[in-house]
This record gives structure tokens, C-alpha cells and sequence, in this order.
């Protein structure tokens, strides 16, 4: 069930905070993009108090946030306006604004929101839980982005070029869990750090990854999946603040350069009881019957989800061999060259990190369709098969469909998806992504001018 934030959480907010003069009230389209109002301080409270009309049109939007009229949230409706309603803990401080600003998110009411409500990503992903909780499984899970530190300023051709460190050189090597680049990123990290407490945000480990520029911070696990995907998503909006006040850009792209590593958004999910315990927890490192199904169902219903974990064109150009993105319907045990890894460690420990999606992924989305393949897994006990051990590239049995049109058509005929995601969502999600497939389609660019204006 939805819960929104009482006013309270907004009177107290506004006693410690006198400095805030705006707040920025946003929402998550199905593209992962933040949209939404700038408001004032004394806008603030009626918020809480009967919410906020939103244009139905928000939640149909593009990547580049043109209509889509085909997601029937346009002339259909009239643009209807729908009533969103702030989240509990969602009111928090922007430390890198110059004028002292907040932000707070907003979701869609399960009634007065409709029709929009379920185009809402975060709508879409407490329904699945509640599925899920129903037959007494509660989800527990964590969030891991990738992302790439880049320059403002083009390199000289153009394109982009990764961010000058604090030393004055910009990095041209991977240096994979490289400590010294760690330190050259130091005032960045301090105030991303910084900001994630005032935000309250869970922010663990900070690695360098596999190329020049790129990072990956860790959020802690959280009981209440839904908790640690909205954290996720603020988490996100935190990153490219703190970048951009620094003089960087945070890119989240999944794949922005040809040839170094891609960017993924890696879930780790498990099954607790209504108590907390794990359910999936075990000595064996294979896991439970619990965790296998589970992978069973994810790996049955992979082809169908592969549009919402790679949503976009360039998604597609993550997908290479010994690139570390896995291309196959494959597991096993504490190996990277798997889809769905179950990580060494302790046996109450024991999970499944879902290692398929982009980090251009939305991850309400993202996590929507793990944890219904996980249902579908569990309902039907579907078996796995064998955990590969070893190069799991070089073993692939059955390998995923690396271009935006199969997946699309795949989405689109899926009978799952129609079931666990819902009709209703269905249809704007595949209105905005064909609409955007046709329009990326038809552009020329760079690329064809340089293999095809002389020699075709």
C-alpha cells in the first residue's frame, strides 16, 4: 500500500531549515528522468495537506521530454491534471544550490492520480512487492551505480573526455580500485559523502572501476526494498548535483565510450521473512531451493524484462565479450562473468545480484521486473540448471538479444509482462520507447557520414 508523508514531517522541516526558499518537487517518469515544479517555501505545506495537480502528459514523456501521444495521456484525456502526494523522508536539504533549496518527491495517488498513476514507475514497483508480500516473502535490496566523472568542456573533436583530477591530469588509464585516483577525487568524494548524510542516504563503498573516470558507490541493503530503490533514486539526483557544483558531469549512460567499460546498475536482492530473517540464507554457497527458483524465474522471464533493464539505444553497446557485462542467461557463484552472481560470504548473507541492467536504467523499473520474475521463479519452481563455474563468456548456453528492436518486440508480445507489470503500463512504456526508437532511427549522424558519405 502507498503511504504518503503527514504534514508534520513538513511543519518540523521548515522550523529547523528557516533558510529554505524554494523546493523542488519532482517525480520519476518512465525514463528514469527526474520531472517536476519549482516551488516556494510557502507552497510547501498545502503540498502536504491535498497534494499536488500534475499534468497527465508528465509520465508520458520522452527521453528528451516531448509528448508521446500514442501513451493515451495526451489529447485523449485532455491532459488531464492528476494529484500527486509527497514521500515520507523524501523532504531533504540540496547542499550543493547556491540559494538555499530543498527537494521533495512526489508519487502518484492510487486514485486521485489515475490515469496516470499507472504509467508511475514507483506505483508499479509497490504493486509487485505487495504481490510478492502476500504469499510472505518480503524483498530486501541493495543498489550499486556506475558512473562516469566527465569534463564539461568537449575534448577536441568534440565528444567527451573524462574530468582533469585534482592533480591537473586527466586520467588515461583504468586503474581498476586504484587508491591514488580515490585521493585525486577527494574534495568531490567529501562533499558527495557530505551531502549524502545530510540526506541520510546509506553510501558505502567508493571504488575507481574499470576505466578512467568511472566510479561506483554502494548503498547499504535495506529490509523495505522500496526504501532502497527510492534511496537509490535520490542518491542519483545527489551524484550529478555535487558533480556539476564541482565542474564536472556525472554520466550515467550505459555505455558513453566505445571503447572503455560500460556503466551498470547492479541489484542484489533476497527474500527475508516478515521478521527479517533471510530466507535464502545457507551454507551451501549454492544457496537454497528458494534462491535457486528465484534465479530460475529471473532467467525465464530475462528476454522479456530486457527492455526495462536496458532501455535505450546505447544500452545495447554495453554488451560486449569480456567486457564484465554479462551477455548470457548464466549464474553462478561469486563470478563476475554471470547475469545473476550469488556473492561469497557469510551464510545469513546469502543473495543473488542481478547484474543485466544499465545504469541508464530506471530502477523503480528495474526492480519491478526482478522481483516479478523472482514471483513467477518461486510460483513455479523453475530450475536454473548448473551454476557455471569459470568464464561464464566462453560458456554461454543462451545468449541475450543485444539490439533495441528484439527486445522491444519482445516487451511488446510478452504475456508475463502483461500480467506482472499490468496492461496499463504497458501501453505508455511501449508508446515512449517506439516513439523514441523511430525517432533515433531516423537520425543521421556522425557515424554515417564517416563509413558511408564517400564509399557507399
Amino acid at each position: 500500500m502507498t503511504t504518503f508523508a503527514a504534514v508534520q514531517e513538513a511543519q518540523a522541516f521548515l522550523t529547523d531549515n528557516p533558510d529554505i526558499e524554494l523546493i523542488e518537487l519532482f517525480i520519476l517518469d518512465a525514463n528514469g528522468v527526474p520531472r517536476g515544479k519549482l516551488l516556494h517555501r510557502e507552497e510547501l505545506l498545502a503540498l502536504y495537506e491535498s497534494g499536488r495537480p500534475l499534468p497527465s502528459t508528465m509520465l508520458g514523456l520522452s527521453i528528451l521530454g516531448e509528448d508521446v501521444e500514442d501513451s493515451g495521456l495526451v489529447w485523449d484525456v485532455g491532459d488531464i491534471d492528476c494529484r500527486a502526494y509527497p514521500l515520507p523522508g523524501s523532504l531533504v536539504r540540496l547542499p550543493w544550490r547556491q540559494i538555499p533549496t530543498a527537494a521533495v518527491q512526489v508519487s502518484m495517488h492510487p486514485s486521485e492520480g489515475l490515469p496516470a498513476t499507472p504509467a508511475d514507475p514507483r506505483q508499479l514497483l509497490v504493486r509487485v512487492i505487495e504481490q510478492l508480500e502476500a504469499d510472505g516473502y518480503h524483498p530486501v535490496m541493495a543498489v550499486e551505480l556506475e558512473f562516469y566523472l566527465l569534463d564539461k568542456q568537449r575534448d577536441a573533436n568534440g565528444r567527451p573526455q573524462p574530468a582533469v583530477q585534482m592533480n591537473g591530469v586527466r586520467p588515461q588509464a583504468p586503474q581498476v580500485y586504484g587508491v591514488y585516483e580515490l585521493e585525486q577525487l577527494q574534495p568531490f568524494l567529501d562533499d558527495l559523502y557530505a551531502a549524502c548524510e545530510v540526506q541520510g542516504l546509506p553510501v558505502r563503498t567508493a571504488i575507481s572501476e574499470y576505466a578512467p573516470g568511472q566510479l561506483e558507490l554502494t548503498l547499504e541493503h535495506r529490509f523495505d526494498a522500496l526504501q532502497a530503490v527510492d534511496e537509490g533514486v535520490r542518491y542519483k539526483r545527489l551524484v550529478k548535483g555535487v558533480a556539476h557544483a564541482h565542474g564536472m558531469q556525472a554520466c550515467f549512460m550505459a555505455k558513453p565510450f566505445g571503447d572503455l567499460a560500460g556503466s551498470g546498475l547492479h541489484m542484489h536482492v533476497s527474500l527475508a521473512d516478515e521478521n527479517g530473517n533471510n530466507l535464502m540464507a545457507s551454507d551451501d554457497p549454492q544457496g537454497t531451493p528458494l534462491l535457486r527458483h528465484a534465479i530460475g524465474g529471473m532467467m525465464a522471464t530475462l528476454d522479456d524484462a530486457l527492455a526495462i533493464f536496458c532501455p535505450n539505444a546505447n544500452s545495447f553497446r554495453r554488451f560486449q565479450a569480456n567486457s564484465y557485462a554479462p551477455l548470457a542467461k548464466s549464474w553462478g557463484v561469486n563470478n563476475r562473468t554471470v547475469s545473476f552472481r550469488v556473492p561469497g560470504g557469510p551464510a545469513h548473507s546469502r543473495h543473488v545480484e542481478h547484474r543485466i541492467c544499465g545504469a541508464d536504467a530506471n530502477p523503480y523499473l528495474a526492480a519491478a521486473a526482478i522481483l516479478a520474475g523472482i514471483h513467477k521463479g518461486i510460483r513455479e519452481q523453475i530450475d536454473p540448471g548448473a551454476a557455471i563455474v569459470g568464464n561464464g563468456y566462453e560458456q554461454a548456453r543462451e545468449t541475450l538479444p543485444t539490439d533495441w528492436l528484439t527486445a522491444l518486440r519482445n516487451l511488446e508480445g510478452s504475456s508475463w509482462a502483461r500480467e506482472a507489470l499490468g496492461e496499463g503500463f504497458l501501453k505508455v512504456f511501449l508508446a515512449i520507447k517506439w516513439a523514441e526508437y523511430r525517432q533515433f532511427m531516423g537520425e543521421v549522424g556522425e557515424q554515417d557520414w564517416r563509413w558511408y558519405l564517400s564509399h557507399a
